[in-house]
């Protein structure tokens, strides 16, 4: 089935879908990955055509008619499940998400080809709530939704990150790390960032230690 996946920027939703098409077995699935913005319909399937290598040129039915003969192809004679994977979804047009539910019209809807994973930010929930996209947001089977790490969960991925990075010990006080937390209110890009700059800041002052003072430091220096 398709599926949709809401996240605020800054929440690990890249990195998921990167995880998503590594775990999907090559041999059974054929991932297509499109970012996508503010494209009139023709212009979107330009996008996917490209994305599939065919050639992105023609009207806008020849390109739907040519995308679906693509989708059934790999389909029927690969034995692959196509996957077409929509990134920053929430900025399509209403227009172009409606075009979506034609895509995967295969033989009067009789037959499931091709599966599509929209991924955006919130808005692409209200705009999938919409009454005239009723008919694609029947088309979506799971709704997944990424949140902001818990104070707990900062700590534990600021623990695991400095791990895998080869830390003997983890280089944050308490108040570094609950610090980190009040000022990235748990969005893991700015985490990322904090950690980082504060790492350096420590480090320029001789520290063996990440303190709550470098994190403020640090903060004034990504956001004056």
């Amino acid at each position: 089935m398709s599926c949709a996946l809401v996240a605020p920027a800054g929440t690990g939703k890249t990195a998921l879908l990167r995880s998503l098409v590594h775990a999907l077995p090559e041999a059974r699935y054929r991932t297509h990955y499109v970012k996508v913005t503010g494209l009139s319909k023709r212009d979107m399937c330009r996008e996917i055509a490209a994305a599939l290598g065919l050639p992105p040129a023609g009207t806008y039915p020849s390109l739907v008619r040519k995308l679906q003969e693509n989708f059934t192809e790999t389909s029927e004679t690969l034995g692959l499940r196509p996957v077409l994977i929509l990134d920053e979804a929430h900025d399509l047009r209403v227009e172009v998400l409606a075009m979506l539910r034609i895509l995967t019209n295969f033989d009067m809807d009789s037959r499931l080809v091709l599966s599509i994973v929209l991924a955006g930010q919130p808005k692409l929930r209200d705009a999938l709530r919409r009454e005239e996209l009723d008919d694609v947001a029947k088309r979506i089977s799971h709704f997944a939704t990424l949140r902001p790490l818990s104070r707990d969960e900062t700590q534990a991925y600021i623990e695991h990150r400095c791990a895998i990075a080869g830390a003997a010990t983890v280089p944050f006080d308490g108040g570094s790390l609950d610090a980190i937390f009040e000022i990235g209110r748990g969005n893991l890009r700015a985490t990322d960032q904090l950690a980082r700059k504060t790492l350096g800041i420590a480090h320029d002052s001789d520290a063996g230690t990440c303190c709550a003072a470098y994190v403020a430091q640090a903060k004034k220096v990504l956001w004056p």
